[in-house]
């Protein structure tokens, strides 16, 4: 039976799912398989090469920094997280990220990004560096309007939460059968149309499938979010989630709130260990 873990993208609500996979890896939790979304790939990867608390101390450390991230950045690159910064120096030189145990590790390894030419998700399974060194992760977390395209393979590429934020289905499809779902949000939250549709018809003009994708995304969240209570109700999937909403914003810049998101994610993990390890036996 292939067991999956499953994370939800949310910017730098992603603290809380980096306290909630730090806790289940010191617990020695391993999975098949796992797919991230966005924040979910960005920091959920360390899951794979097994490094505890790697995505909440570079975030510490550079959310004031403006080679990393902020309005300087967004206005000098077309980037509101500096690619050479925050996908290379950061990762290659700073705090490194474990390119051979995420080699070793078995445990596969997915990406969802979205095709701006389609509107449709693109699922791909991220082999490490020699396979387009952190593009892939660039790509599922390029959040639209913010961030340039960016471009693998002849493929443009943004947020894979765009076409697919909670991608179960996917999953389930892989053949995995006992999959954990970890979510940014709280139980009641259900996304709202977006104010922002306007400037993002003129900004994508030239993608007219990828604004469709984004005017009907709140209705493929919510419709997800129906699909995850089914299965959970059935007893097929384990979901976790914050009781409140997150005391962080998509681009925090107070180390001390992404610690807090953080502490809510381990403590939310700590109550649910037992229901964890008994829903994967």
């Amino acid at each position: 039976m292939k067991k999956g873990l499953i994370l939800e993208g949310g910017a730098m609500r992603g603290m809380f799912t980096a306290g909630v996979t730090d806790v289940m890896m010191e617990q020695g939790i391993e999975f098949d398989g796992a797919v991230g979304v966005s924040a979910g790939a960005a920091f959920g990867c360390n899951y794979k090469s097994r490094q505890i608390g790697r995505a909440l101390r570079y975030n510490k450390r550079f959310c004031n920094d403006r080679r990393y991230c902020g309005l300087s950045s967004l206005l000098r690159t077309g980037n509101i997280y500096n690619t050479d910064f925050a996908y290379r120096e950061v990762p290659l030189n700073i705090d490194v990220f474990d390119f051979a145990a995420y080699a070793a590790n078995p445990m596969e390894f997915y990406m969802v990004c979205t095709d701006v030419e389609t509107g449709r998700p693109v699922y791909h399974r991220y082999d490490g560096y020699h396979d387009h060194g952190f593009d892939w992760v660039r790509a599922s977390a390029s959040m639209p309007l913010v961030s340039r395209i960016v471009e693998i393979d002849g493929q443009k590429l943004l947020d894979g939460g765009i076409s697919d934020a909670i991608p179960l289905r996917f999953f389930e499809q892989l053949g995995y059968e006992r999959n954990i779902v970890i979510l940014t949000q709280p139980a009641d939250y259900r996304k709202k149309k977006t104010s922002a549709l306007p400037l993002i018809r003129l900004m994508y003009r030239r993608y007219p499938a990828l604004v469709e994708a984004m005017a009907t995304r709140h209705e493929m969240y919510n419709a997800t979010l129906e699909y995850l209570a089914q299965q959970e109700a059935a007893g097929d999937i384990l979901v976790i989630r914050p009781a409140e909403p997150l005391p962080v914003s998509r681009v925090e810049k107070n180390p001390d709130k992404l610690q807090a998101a953080y502490d809510i994610g381990r403590a939310t993990a700590a109550a649910q260990l037992e229901s964890i390890r008994q829903f994967l036996s």
